[in-house]
């Protein structure tokens, strides 16, 4: 315990006074011009960086948003889900590469374009399913 308090008895070392810099004059400047002249330094000044801008707004404009995408699980008859795979094939067959979503996505473009009576014609058409999940 001694220690601590001759620790905090110790006289601390006085800061020495740190003088103050003299503001550093400029090395070289140009001779004063007149006032018409330097506003129009000021205007160049300003409209040089505007421009910039203006350029890069427009080259962020140009890019597409991204459509978020959504996961989504469904239920249907075998017999119509092995339409899906039909079509698939004589897809490979004929050179052109396609998906399950992508032969989905085609048909909901399709059904956007049926008028109502024409939907309801093939709805009526449809084997009727339970609602919700299969039993295992």
């Amino acid at each position: 315990m001694a220690t601590r308090v001759q620790a905090a008895a110790a006289p601390t070392e006085k800061k020495k006074p740190v003088a103050k810099a003299a503001p550093a004059k400029p090395a070289a400047t140009k001779p004063a011009a007149p006032k018409d002249e330097k506003k129009v330094e000021k205007v160049e000044k300003i409209e040089k960086p505007v421009k910039a801008e203006k350029t890069e707004k427009i080259e962020k404009a140009a890019k597409p948003k991204k459509v978020k995408q959504v996961r989504d699980s469904f239920t249907m008859p075998e017999n119509e889900y092995a339409v899906l795979a039909q079509v698939k094939k004589s897809c490979l067959k004929a050179g052109v590469e396609i998906k399950k979503s992508d032969l989905l996505r085609i048909g909901v473009s399709l059904i956007k374009n049926l008028k109502i009576a024409e939907l309801k014609d093939i709805l009526a058409g449809l084997t009727p399913l339970k609602v919700g999940r299969p039993k295992k």
